[in-house]
This record gives structure tokens, sequence and C-alpha cells, in this order.
């Protein structure tokens, strides 16, 4: 239960980012990457070089890490936050100006931003819901001062029990731990574990497309040793019916020899057990019969 009252204070530590529009060019303030400058854009909410953020009496943009200050005596560019120059704004009726100096208000012109006595809508400037952006000012302010005034609060005294506890029940010890395990801004080891995670799951991956390429090509390789064995029992029952067929016909009585040469027509002959052939009817010579 610890845990559920810290986080939101931190949570709350996190600044909110807005656009900067002028109300006169309707215009969103955006910061260069390459040399610091500062152009006009149409206003693109998911452009992190058009993000802004108070931080204290400092502007910030979220896209370059760097800082709203004064360069030269009207110019205004993006600096490194703590380098030297001013880089702290006063925030009052949607008009900036440098803390400390007199050079004038924070104008929209042709070319981009400059500092300028004008106090019209040219120097005013809005969030994308019309807000100032020295409502933004306030409302940072106010949860830095909620979150220093929370923290500077967790002792109370008990007077029944006589001891300095916590609000919530925790003592020092278990708050500083807290207060140093949440300040830690340090993701190597999530990277370094994510990674590492992606590439056993890229490992298991591609081992299970191993397994089931091998596993789809013996299935294959079984299917045609299949389908071969099933032509080769096919072959084999119709060479044994030919074979069959063939034994049939050997089986079969011999035909009958034919008649000898010398046997005439009308002539009848008998095949005796010896296998000599003789005429049943022995022609008489012609000598007898006179």
């Amino acid at each position: 239960m610890k845990f559920f009252w810290i986080i939101p204070f931190f949570l709350l530590q996190d600044t909110e980012a807005f656009l900067m529009k002028n109300a006169k060019v309707k215009l969103c303030l955006q910061a260069s990457l390459m040399d610091g400058s500062l152009l006009l854009e149409d206003c693109n909410p998911e452009s992190d070089f058009q993000d802004w953020s108070w931080q204290g009496d400092s502007l910030m943009n979220h896209g370059t890490q760097s800082c709203l200050s004064v360069a030269e005596a009207d110019r205004v560019q993006t600096s490194l936050c703590g380098s030297t120059g001013y880089m702290s704004w006063d925030c009052s009726n949607s008009l900036l100006s440098p803390l400390g100096s007199s050079q004038g208000y924070l104008v929209a012109n042709k070319k981009g931003v400059a500092l300028n006595n004008v106090r019209g809508l040219k120097a005013q400037w809005q969030d994308v819901a019309n807000r100032s952006v020295c409502e933004e000012k306030a409302a940072e302010a106010e949860k830095d001062r909620y979150f220093t005034a929370a923290l500077a609060s967790t002792h109370m005294y008990d007077p029944t029990t006589g001891n300095v506890t916590l609000a919530l029940g925790i003592d020092q010890v278990e708050l500083e731990e807290l207060l140093w395990f949440f300040r830690r801004e340090d993701p190597s080891t999530w990277n370094y574990s994510i990674l590492a995670l992606s590439f056993v799951a890229m490992i298991l991956g591609l081992l299970l497309l191993s397994i089931n390429v091998v596993r789809n090509r013996k299935r294959k390789i079984h299917m045609y040793r299949e389908a071969e064995q099933t032509v080769q029992e096919a072959e084999l029952e119709a060479k044994q019916a030919l074979m069959s067929v063939q034994e049939y016909s050997l089986a079969e009585p011999q035909k009958q020899e034919p008649v000898p040469q010398d046997q005439r027509s009308g002539e009848v002959v008998v095949q005796w057990k010896d296998g000599t052939v003789t005429s049943l009817y022995a022609e008489k010579s012609e000598d007898a019969t006179i």
C-alpha cells in the first residue's frame, strides 16, 4: 500500500507540454534542431518541436531539449538550458518578457519572432485551447508547490503515541528508499532486458519454423512412399493374375495329334495304348478282289 500514495506525486512532477500559438497570426512557435532558430508554422500537436513546457521560469522545447533565450538585443533563439544569457521569462496577460531586462516582449513578425515593445495581439501567446500560456505556468507552479508541500509534510506528531510517524504509516527510512527508487532514470537495464527477450523470441521463432519445415518435408516423403508402394502392389497383383492365366492355359489337355499324312479321307484309324496307329478297316488289295 505504501506505493499507491507516492506514485501520483512523481507523476505530478512530469511537466505537461503545450503549443505556443500567437494570437495574431494563429501560427505556433517551432524550434529548429539545426541552428536553434525559431519559426512560426501551422500548429501540429504531433510535432515535438512545437511542444513547450515551463521549467520554473524557463520555457523548454521538448524536441530540442533546449530553452527559449535571448541571443542579442532583439533576437530570440533556443540554447542549452542552464547556459549564460536571459532564459527566465516573465508571463503576464499572455505577454512574455525576459526577466531582469527591459528589452520588450516576445512578438511575432514576418521572419519569425523577436523582442519588441509592442503589446498588441502579436505579443500575446496562447495554447491550442486559446488559454494564455501564463495559465500553463501558474498550473505548473501549483503542481510543484503541491508536490513540495506533500513531501515536506510527511511527518506529523501523534500525541497519543508520542512518536514521530508519517501520515500514512511510513517511516523516514522507507520514504527515502522509495524516493531513491522512483528517482532513478537510467533505463539501461530495462532496455537490455527487452533486447534479450526479443533475441530469445526470435531464436524460438526460427526453431519452431525449422521444426515445421522438417515435419512437412517428412510428411511429403511418407506420402510419396505410400503412393509408390501402392503402385508396386498393384503391379504385383497384375503380374500374379497374368501368371495364373498362363498356368491355366498350360494345364489344358493337349490337342490331338494331327492326322498322319498317309491317312486318306474317310479312313477310320485307331490309336492303341502303345501309341501305334492302325486302320480299322484294312483296304483290300485289288489282286484279292479278282
